[in-house]
């Protein structure tokens, strides 16, 4: 009978497109619209997006005091450019942001035995509830792939719920990693069973071993949280990662966002980008 539960979740939003036709729609839409948004102001907004990233093994407390430090003086130095919307760092470095933070930007924390996300549950949920109570606002989780491909909807979704409760206030961005899932059908079906399951936020990928962001991805990611938002009210957000490294990379996602979603998206409240060099790219754009 749970199976059936999320089976019907998945019935109930239909995907129809092939790959081929997704690529095609995606290529039309870039082509007529994202001129538009080459604009001052646009850029603007992304930078405002933006959760900057740093994932190394070799990230030190020093180095990431650092890091901080410069989100810190970047606060106010531009009235027309907002902070970045967050500072994404492994779980045992959010204490280390929130000591040393005092820019109004969140702290995200990737957890739940990223970027695999192969560990027992029980570790994801506990690794999730420290990072919380370190200071982080919010969490980015990989989805359980194995189960996804095994199409055991009813083990993913629930660790999915238990990780949504240990964040407790904070935001749960769930990770599809679209270039392990590859085609358009795993896409949509991975983000209709993780919006069922709670996540406030798609997100892309990991950028730690397959491929990262993709157009195609994103519009069929945003299809989905289109048809979910219409039958439930619900506003997920979406994040997009993985090689993200240009403006002009920024701006298709961007128009993506806008197009299917509509503007109300269009701000850190529900459209991120996972970057660390894309930052500076904007800035150096933006002073052009």
């Amino acid at each position: 009978m749970e199976k059936d539960k999320y089976q019907t979740a998945l019935n109930t939003y239909p995907f129809s497109l092939t790959d081929a036709e997704v690529t095609a729609k995606v290529n039309q839409l870039l082509a007529e619209k994202t001129d538009q948004n080459r604009t001052k102001e646009v850029l603007s907004r992304i930078y405002g997006c933006i959760d900057l990233t740093t994932l190394n093994s070799t990230d030190t407390k020093e180095h990431i005091w650092q890091f901080t430090e410069k989100v810190n003086a970047f606060d106010g130095t531009n009235p027309e450019i907002d902070n970045v919307a967050a500072i994404c760092v492994y779980p045992i470095f959010a204490r280390t942001v929130k000591e040393a933070l005092t820019a109004d930007v969140h702290i995200a924390s990737v957890c739940a035995g990223f970027p695999t996300s192969q560990t027992f549950s029980e570790v994801k949920v506990a690794e999730t509830a420290l990072a919380v109570a370190d200071g982080a606002d919010e969490i980015d989780v990989v989805i359980n792939l194995g189960l996804f491909l095994e199409e055991e909807y009813e083990e993913m979704c629930e660790e999915l719920s238990e990780i949504k409760e240990a964040c407790r206030q904070a935001t749960l961005k769930v990770i599809l990693e679209t270039g392990a899932l590859k085609t358009a059908d795993n896409i949509h079906r991975a983000s209709i069973l993780s919006l069922y399951s709670g996540a406030d936020f798609l997100k892309t990928s990991t950028g730690k071993g397959y491929p990262g962001a993709t157009p195609e991805a994103a519009y069929v990611m945003c299809q989905a949280i289109r048809a979910y938002h219409l039958k439930t009210g619900y506003k997920a957000g979406l994040k997009v990662s993985g090689g993200v490294a240009t403006p002009d990379d920024a701006l298709k996602y961007y128009t993506i966002v806008k197009e299917i979603l509509g503007e109300e998206w269009c701000n850190n409240t529900l459209f991120r980008v996972g970057a660390s060099r894309l930052a500076d790219a904007l800035l150096a754009e933006i002073e052009k």
